[in-house]
């Protein structure tokens, strides 16, 4: 059984009759959330699952430029995760329609409203750096997930992603590296040190 079939097995044994289950997967920039939260979504059955990234509440550059915070993009401090807990409050009580906000990578901004959970969607499935981060106010997250999955992925991995990462997105190799080395390795640094356990670690 693959990592990822252990997780949608674990999830089918603990949902039991749950009208609602909500799926943490954490993990640091680049070790494969995305990846790995719409493939367990594909394991669950057809309409059932839906993914929710926590990207979409990135400040957007104005602000993170207003509040001198450009060069740390990522960093926990560029979230707005007030507004993401109440979003997943939202969701934990299965309110109606609950629209999410998806961060478009290729314009580097949220569109608002991009995505439905529907009322009766059992299983949704969220994915962000931060969903274990023992630090306030993300430590509030913890009481809204049923299950959490934590990628443990190789730091040196990890940094041949994010290169691989900026190249796809057009920076240059100098300004890719410089921004790997400021930015990206201090976010999955902190990630790793200041984590809570997860119930599974893949």
């Amino acid at each position: 059984m693959s990592e990822i079939a252990h997780v949608a097995a674990t999830i089918f044994r603990r949902a039991a009759k749950s009208k609602r289950f909500v799926v943490g997967i954490a993990g640091p920039p680049a070790a494969g959330k995305s990846t790995a939260a719409e493939a367990l979504a594909a394991l669950l059955p057809a309409g059932s699952a839906v993914v929710v990234p926590m990207d979409g509440f990135h400040y957007d550059d104005r602000v993170l430029a207003a509040r001198g915070l450009s060069s740390r993009k990522g960093a926990p401090e560029t979230f707005d995760a007030a507004g993401f807990e109440v979003l997943l409050q939202r969701i934990r009580v299965a309110e109606d329609d609950v629209a999410i906000p998806v961060f478009d990578r290729t314009k580097e901004l949220s569109r608002a409203g991009a995505a439905i959970v529907e009322t009766n969607t059992r299983y949704v499935i969220v994915e962000g750096n931060y969903l274990l981060l023992d630090e306030a106010p993300w430590n509030r997250l913890s009481p809204l997930f049923d299950l959490t999955v934590f990628l443990d992925v190789p730091r040196d991995e990890l940094e041949r992603r994010l290169v691989r990462r900026w190249r796809e997105h057009g920076r240059a190799d100098d300004a890719a590296r410089a921004w790997i080395d400021t930015n990206d390795l201090p976010n999955i640094d902190r990630v790793l040190a200041r984590r809570r356990s997860a119930d599974l670690v893949i």
